[in-house]
């Protein structure tokens, strides 16, 4: 590639905002060339039928030898380590998958609406205690998801600074080093493994205990080392993102409160909402979840040669006018909202996605039935991104009532 590319993240002018590039790009160059933190290239789609098409197509590998680096560390990021290649393929992606997705089920899922309820309403009673204003992201958005994740593999939720500072390691892009990378493996790795061995001589009623059992069996369906990485990303992707999507979603709608003041006057209409923030986030996927072409393939009209790494922009998907009517406007009425790609597609669709929804269905309703007058502290404007990391999402939520 000769041509100059840009930087890829795009530079945005405000928080919530998504950057000009991508409309711009779905009209003119919907397969584009950018460079990503850790200089090397990478192929950009940004229509949604490009990015729906390459999350369900399976001759694209998730990572992998060949694969261009996202981050700034030696070893390109979380997509490129070892530690995390295992179960992102093939057979052993669809026996990891078909171990872990009865316990992801919406049934399931919703049976502990109750639950989510409480420890909801315990944060909310925190909150109104410690009063006015309050910093959503740290007093509901990030430990509210942790105790749900937390409760469900078997982990004392007590350690959510933990989860909180591991995660963010494990996702650097440009934040971190090498070596702050690898402590972070080794010292979580070891506590997941001192987990492991408590379940063995206590089990309990959780997933952890019922995965170290699957481990422990006889066909061996999961090997100690597969279930040690299970665990770390349950306990990474069932916390960081959704910590972070309630601060958006509370930043989305208290950014035009007429928004919010809908949900207040009629709670029908959360389910809609969440599905609208989820569609609108541009700020949670900072790049993705690069994909390298193990065949030629082409999009748009354009050929994406073998051993390219290509990015579907989901955020941008989310919204292409050739899928959703008036795109970026906020519709928590829209009849086709929850067919956005927030989620992925395909294979590795996210096993995660029904606890995610319950838990921001569960905030909203809370806030909007307890907390009826809450408005920003601040001006949307003034919202920062999290940055230097894949993760993404705003830095603190202040609000008061």
């Amino acid at each position: 590639m000769t041509e100059t590319m840009p930087d890829y993240p795009f530079p945005r002018t405000t928080a919530l905002k998504p950057p000009k590039e991508w409309a711009e790009l779905q009209d003119r160059c919907p397969v584009a060339h950018v460079r990503l933190p850790s200089g090397d290239a990478a192929t950009l789609l940004t229509r949604y039928d490009d990015v729906r098409a390459l999350l369900t197509d399976t001759s694209f590998q998730r990572g992998g030898e060949g694969a261009a680096r996202v981050s700034t560390t030696d070893d390109g990021g979380i997509f490129s380590r070892s530690s995390t290649t295992r179960l992102r393929e093939g057979e052993d992606h669809l026996r990891w998958r078909r171990l872990l997705s009865k316990s992801f089920t919406i049934r399931k899922m919703e049976s502990w609406r109750p639950r989510v309820q409480q420890m909801t309403d315990e944060l909310i009673d925190d909150l109104l205690k410690s009063g006015s204003p309050a910093n959503l992201s740290v007093q509901l958005g990030l430990p509210l998801p942790v105790r749900v994740i937390c409760a469900l593999v078997g982990a004392p939720s007590e350690d959510q600074d933990k989860f909180a500072h591991w995660s963010q390691v494990m996702l650097t892009l440009t934040r971190y080093t090498q070596e702050e990378v690898m402590k972070t493996y080794e010292e979580f790795g070891a506590y997941v493994s001192a987990l492991v061995e408590e379940k063995r001589a206590d089990p309990g009623d959780d997933l952890l205990s019922e995965l170290t059992q699957i481990s422990d069996s006889e066909d061996g369906r999961l090997s100690h080392e597969e279930l040690i990485t299970t665990v770390m990303a349950l306990l990474l992707a069932g916390h960081e993102t959704t910590s972070n999507m309630i601060a958006i979603m509370a930043a989305m709608l208290l950014a035009e409160p007429e928004r919010y003041q809908a949900v207040v006057d009629d709670p029908e209409l959360i389910p809609g909402a969440v599905e609208e923030v989820l569609r609108l986030d541009s700020t949670l996927s900072v790049v993705g979840f690069p994909r390298v072409a193990t065949q030629e393939s082409e999009f748009a009209g354009t050929t994406v040669p073998v051993g390219s790494t290509v990015i579907p922009c989901r955020p941008a998907a989310n919204r292409d006018p050739r899928k959703f009517a008036e795109p970026d406007a906020f519709d928590p009425r829209r009849d086709n909202a929850n067919q956005h790609l927030t989620f992925g597609a395909g294979p590795h669709y996210c096993l995660g996605q029904p606890m995610a929804r319950l838990e921001l269905q569960v905030v909203l309703g809370t806030l909007a039935r307890r907390l009826p007058t809450l408005r920003l502290r601040d001006s949307a404007d003034e919202l920062r991104l999290r940055t230097g990391l894949l993760s993404g999402g705003l830095q603190d939520v202040w609000v008061t009532w």
